[in-house]
């Protein structure tokens, strides 16, 4: 496994498994199977509504907890200062666990920004009393970035953001380079394109690229393989999501081969710049997954 050191010395796992979309039945029999196959990055967030069964895998597995990063993300519905402090409480309390290795706003929600950066000032007083060891976004654009060090004082570790060879985001990865923050792909292969209530699952899904395709066939390795390259090999984070032991498997088999400059080139050049997921900057329905306290 390759480890990106984060900006406050912590070193996180590169490649982790996601869990979006992963119902509560599949979740922990995943979870397991990851973490018995090599895996020690679980990534997750109160809005999954999956933290308990990721709590239930990991100590199926068998893998001693200090063993496992494990991160999760406080949903909008729970941003303020006191709220995000219970938000920490109640995710803690599923995962049964007491600390937490990352923990990240899930969206910037623009329009009640205020509360946001109240939000975020819980991450920083949870950082500052040893409860989670770093702390990070997601979904921030560089404007939200740029809002967000306006009104703290801990830069993020981490920017977990929609990132494949379809959409690049190549000045987003700059803007969190710039300030010394790890950019973090979720939908890291674009398998992931329909988003109830925001997208029709029309968007195009790079796992059938015939330039990847190519690249793979040269290597002996599948699509999916060849993209968890690209990103590894640009310094980014990957959290793919799976649920068959067998795609779990695959996933984590990509540290025995390199992509040339050239591969790494062609598949930069395939950015459509179309996103697929839900836009940062639109705003969500009051209430919209409100989080359950069990």
């Amino acid at each position: 496994m390759d480890f990106i050191t984060l900006n406050n010395g912590v070193r996180m796992p590169a490649l982790g498994l996601g869990v979006f979309q992963s119902s509560a039945d599949e979740t922990a029999a995943a979870v397991e199977a990851a973490l018995r196959t090599g895996y020690r990055h679980i990534d997750t967030a109160a809005a999954y509504m999956n933290e308990r069964q990721v709590g239930e895998g990991i100590r199926a597995s068998g893998v001693d907890r200090d063993e496992v990063f494990i991160e999760t993300k406080v949903w909008i519905s729970q941003y303020g200062y006191g709220e995000t402090l219970h938000a920490f409480d109640v995710s803690t309390g599923k995962l049964g666990v007491e600390t937490l290795d990352l923990l990240i706003l899930h969206q910037p929600a623009p329009w009640q920004f205020d509360v946001t950066l109240e939000a975020y000032r819980a991450l920083e007083t949870l950082l500052a009393d040893g409860r989670v060891r770093s702390i990070g976004v997601s979904n921030f654009t560089p404007t939200h970035l740029a809002r967000l060090a306006e009104g703290s004082s801990v830069v993020p570790a981490v920017n977990q953001i929609e990132l494949h060879p379809y959409f690049a985001q190549k000045e987003n990865e700059a803007a969190d380079t710039a300030q010394g923050t790890v950019t973090q792909a979720w939908s890291p292969i674009g398998g992931i394109t329909f988003y109830p209530g925001w997208s029709d699952g029309t968007s195009k899904n790079p796992l059938s690229d015939p330039v990847i395709a190519g690249i793979g066939a040269e290597h002996g390795k599948s699509n999916a393989q060849v993209m968890l390259r690209w990103h590894l090999q640009q310094g980014r984070s990957a959290i793919p999501k799976s649920v068959k032991p067998e795609r779990i498997a695959e996933n984590i088999d990509v540290f025995d081969f390199e992509l040339s400059a050239e591969q790494l080139a062609a598949i930069d050049a395939l950015d459509l710049g179309a996103r697929g997921g839900p836009d940062p900057d639109a705003v969500r329905p009051p209430g919209q997954f409100t989080i359950p306290e069990s």
